[in-house]
């Protein structure tokens, strides 16, 4: 029986991770998130109520289960404290979150940096949420970044912030930004380790002592899609860390020898917010069809994502970086009521047929997608519970995901809610 199950996004990002976490999470004794920031933006949904997660953990809903932001991920404790508050106004106060001392933090010049980034590059933009993620990262691989434990040493974290704010507030005046006063930013992040202090700690520790216990079942949650990857994804319109489960053990302080599962989230078609390359990408009335009965609009943005036809070539390829040992093919309802559907085999790349992506986005915008056409169903699949219960067309298209991509589905959404899940793989089911 599987113990310890990673959850990674397979395409570009909003493959509905959330409820896949979600649903494991109800199961689990611990859930962690390993990178990534709160430019995520995680969307559960149960009982009839919506909650909209952006750097906490989906594992954060059930009482019993711990929940970790760990060391590779970059924290913003400002959202985080705003993010309990929302939790809170929705009546959620009973949980248990745990805060690396090792993650790096998010502050306030970020935000300003990376928005003053990304509008220097006119037409070129990256499409980044703005929120700081990327020159967090920035300062942490300069080694001028602060830390979450930075916070639990006053005179450390003066130290610290003295010498960060000399570098940022040079940078921030070259660029005609307003610069930060020390004593105000000292004296508001003295708040937040008041707040959020007991919450910090040597998450490594911890989630070690959970491995070893007999029984204990721990979920690794991964924010972004698998092709927004820093070394895999199209570079350089990607996020600012590795969403890979191949990044789990360095970002949560783990052995490689724990991961058991993987399951990779896909949706039935493919989705991407911002800019870049998406061979896939339809510009009609179905794509319309699509975003608005998929809901297609950023958690976090609520920009309308475009939209495309499933993508083989970039299921295969994120498979194989993850080890992905099942899908979970999500939102598969939405294409209901569609007379054809499409899934893209392999792409056409100057007059020839390759099996993988390229490596530059000016290759991969010369793609053409290849597809295969298949009947559409017409029936309304949000009720189902079994997979034998699916209509003929829907069991077709399933079952060709499988077959082009070399991976078996486990698990298929049907809906928004926790009961809209059909568990097709049994040891999946047994987590």
């Amino acid at each position: 029986m599987s113990q310890r199950l990673v959850v990674v996004g397979s395409q570009w990002g909003d493959e509905g991770k959330g409820k896949i976490t979600d649903y494991f999470a109800c199961r689990a004794d611990m859930v962690v998130r390993y990178q990534g920031g709160n430019n995520a933006g995680h969307t559960v949904m149960f009982d009839g109520h919506k909650y909209s997660l952006q750097s906490i953990p989906s594992g954060i809903f059930n009482p019993a289960t711990v929940n970790v932001m760990g060391n590779g991920m970059v924290v913003n404790p400002v959202s985080v404290i705003a993010e309990l508050q929302k939790l809170h106004d929705q009546g959620l106060t009973d949980y248990q979150l745990f805060i690396s001392d090792r993650a790096a933090m998010v502050m306030p010049w970020h935000s300003d940096l990376d928005g003053a980034y990304e509008n220097m590059k006119g037409g070129k933009q990256i499409g980044t949420t703005k929120k700081g993620i990327g020159p967090a990262y920035c300062d942490k691989y300069s080694r001028i970044g602060l830390r979450m434990g930075d916070l639990l040493d006053p005179e450390y974290f003066a130290e610290r912030l003295r010498a960060a704010m000399d570098v940022k507030n040079m940078e921030l005046r070259m660029l005609g930004l307003e610069t930060y006063d020390f004593d105000k930013v000292y004296d508001t992040y003295m708040e937040i380790a008041s707040v959020l202090g007991s919450r910090i700690c040597d998450t490594s520790a911890l989630i070690n002592e959970y491995l070893v216990m007999p029984d204990k079942k721990i979920l690794f949650e991964g924010a972004q899609g698998m092709m927004l990857c820093i070394d895999h994804g199209t570079y350089p319109f990607v996020t600012s860390s590795s969403p890979s489960a191949a990044s789990v053990p360095v970002g949560a302080g783990i052995s490689p020898k724990w991961i058991d599962n993987v399951v990779g989230v896909a949706k039935a078609y493919c989705t991407r917010v911002g800019e870049g390359p998406f061979p896939t990408e339809l510009h009609d009335h179905i794509a319309e069809e699509i975003r608005e009965r998929g809901h297609e609009y950023g958690t976090v943005t609520g920009r309308p994502r475009r939209v495309g036809w499933f993508d083989a070539v970039v299921a295969r390829y994120t498979s194989r970086l993850a080890g992905i040992d099942n899908w979970a093919l999500m939102l598969f309802d939405v294409l209901s009521g569609l007379d054809k559907v499409k899934i893209c085999t392999n792409y056409e790349l100057d007059g020839k047929i390759i099996d993988n992506p390229p490596a530059t986005i000016a290759m991969l915008a010369r793609c053409k997608p290849v597809y295969i056409e298949l009947e559409g169903w017409k029936e309304d699949i949000s009720d189902v519970k079994d997979f034998n219960d699916l209509p003929e067309a829907a069991k077709a298209y399933v079952r060709k995901v499988e077959e082009v991509t070399g991976v078996k589905v486990g698990i298929i959404s049907v809906g928004p809610d926790r009961k809209q899940t059909i568990i097709i793989d049994e040891k999946l089911r047994e987590f």
